[in-house]
C-alpha cells in the first residue's frame, strides 16, 4: 500500500468552532498557534472526523478522515509508542483525554511520519464507526412526518406533547457500503428514514437541558430502515430493530465541529431520486431537549446513539406507497457529516452474511 502526499502543507493555529451554549471547543480557549515547523492535514485544521476501516484482511483500525485520505491513527499512535484507544468507542470513553491524544498525535508528527500512514479512501473498507451500546430513536420529530404518518401509518395527527421514543438493538448495525437486508417473508414494505445521529461522550442521568450539549461526543448519520408491516399493536421494536436496520456512518464529526447542529441540511436519495429533503431546525423537539427527557428516567453512556428522527419523505408517504426492493441504493446525506450509501440485496443472497458481519459486528 503505497502511502500519499497530498494535503500537508505548514500548520497555521488550529481553527475551532464555538459549540452550542457558548463553550469553547476542546483546547481552543488559550490555545496559542501550532510550533512553526509542526506539519498537519489542513483539513483536520478543521475537522476532526473519525471512522473504523480494515486494509484488505486486516481487523478493523481506527482512522481519521480527511477529504479523501484516512490517516491509519492505530497504525500511527503503535508506530510512535503513544498510547491511543485502537477502537472508536473505547475514545468516546475516554472523554476529552483522547481527543486531545489524538490532536497531539497528528499535530506533533512529521510530514513523512504522516504520509507513511495516510491511505486514500479507495484503498480501504469502511466500517460502522462502532456498535453503540443503546441506540434510542425518536418518532413523530418532524411536524410534516407527523402529519404523513397520520394519513399513510395510522398515528396520531396530533403534534406529541413528548418525544416518542422506542429502541435500536445493537446487532441492528451495519456499515456504509454494507447491505440492508430485503426479507421477503417478513415484510413487503421496507422503508428509509435519514436521521442525525447525536453519539453521547458523558454519562448523563437527570440532564437539564442546558447542560445536554456537555454530554455530546459528536454527530453521525443513521438510516432508520424499518419494515412497516411488521408493527406489533403499535410497537416498533420489530419493525425496526431486524439484523441490517441501522445503517451508521461513515464518520463521526467531533462536537465541536459543528457549531450549528439545530441548522443542519439533510436528505435521501434512492436510485439518485431525492426522496427527503429537510433541515435539523424543523424538529419537534432539539437535541437538548431531546437529551433531558431521556435521562429523566434512562442513563446515557458513552457510546450510545440517539437518532433524532425522520423528516417528511419516507416511502410509506408516497402516492402509491413506495417501498425499498433489492437492486435499490439509498443514500442518506447531512450537512457537515457526509453521505451514507447502502444497497439493498435480498436475505438469501449468498453474499448478505459476509457484508452483515462487515458492518454490525465490526
Amino acid at each position: 500500500m503505497q502511502p500519499h502526499s497530498c494535503f500537508y502543507a505548514a500548520a497555521s493555529p488550529v481553527r475551532r468552532g464555538t459549540v452550542p451554549g457558548g463553550m469553547a471547543s476542546p483546547r481552543s480557549a488559550g490555545q496559542g498557534p501550532v510550533q512553526p515547523g509542526r506539519l498537519i492535514f489542513q483539513a483536520l485544521e478543521h475537522a476532526l472526523r473519525f471512522l473504523t476501516f480494515s486494509e484488505r484482511d486486516s481487523a478493523p483500525r481506527l482512522g481519521a478522515e480527511t477529504g479523501d485520505h484516512i490517516i491509519d491513527l492505530t497504525g500511527l499512535a503503535a508506530a510512535e509508542g503513544i498510547d491511543l484507544p485502537d477502537d472508536l468507542l473505547t475514545l468516546i470513553g475516554s472523554s476529552a483525554a483522547g481527543i486531545d491524544a489524538v490532536r497531539d498525535l497528528l499535530t506533533e508528527r512529521d510530514s513523512q511520519t504522516l504520509r507513511h500512514h495516510t491511505r486514500s479512501r479507495a484503498e480501504v473498507s469502511l466500517h460502522a464507526p462502532f456498535r453503540p451500546g443503546k441506540i434510542i430513536g425518536v418518532g413523530l420529530n418532524y411536524r410534516k412526518h407527523v402529519e404523513e404518518s397520520s394519513r399513510t401509518l395510522d398515528t396520531d395527527s396530533s403534534l406529541p406533547s413528548r418525544p416518542v421514543l422506542f429502541s435500536k438493538p445493537g446487532t441492528a448495525v451495519t456499515g456504509p457500503g454494507s447491505p440492508i437486508l430485503h426479507d421477503s417473508r417478513l415484510t413487503e414494505q421496507l422503508d428509509w428514514e435519514c436521521e442525525l445521529a447525536v453519539v453521547i461522550g458523558r454519562t448523563a442521568r437527570h440532564v437539564a437541558a442546558e447542560d445536554a450539549w456537555n454530554h455530546i461526543f459528536g454527530y453521525s448519520i443513521i438510516n432508520d430502515i424499518s419494515a412497516r408491516d411488521q408493527r406489533r399493536s403499535g410497537q416498533w421494536f420489530f419493525s425496526k430493530g431486524q439484523d441490517s436496520y441501522a445503517p451508521f456512518g461513515p464518520v463521526v464529526v467531533t462536537r465541536d465541529e459543528i457549531a450549528r447542529p439545530m441548522a443542519l441540511n439533510l436528505s435521501l436519495r434512492v436510485n439518485g431520486e431525492l426522496k427527503q429533503n429537510s433541515n435539523t431546525r424543523n424538529m419537534l423537539f432539539t437535541i437538548p431537549r431531546l437529551i433531558a427527557d431521556i435521562t429523566s428516567g434512562i442513563t446515557l453512556e458513552p457510546g450510545d446513539v440517539i437518532a433524532t428522527g425522520s423528516p417528511a419523505g419516507v416511502g410509506a408517504g408516497f402516492d402509491p406507497p413506495q417501498f425499498l426492493q433489492p437492486g435499490d441504493l439509498v443514500e442518506a446525506t447531512i450537512e457537515s457529516i457526509g453521505t451514507l450509501s447502502n444497497p439493498v440485496i435480498a436475505a438469501g443472497n449468498t453474499d448478505a452474511a459476509a457484508g452483515l458481519r462487515e458492518g454490525a459486528t465490526l
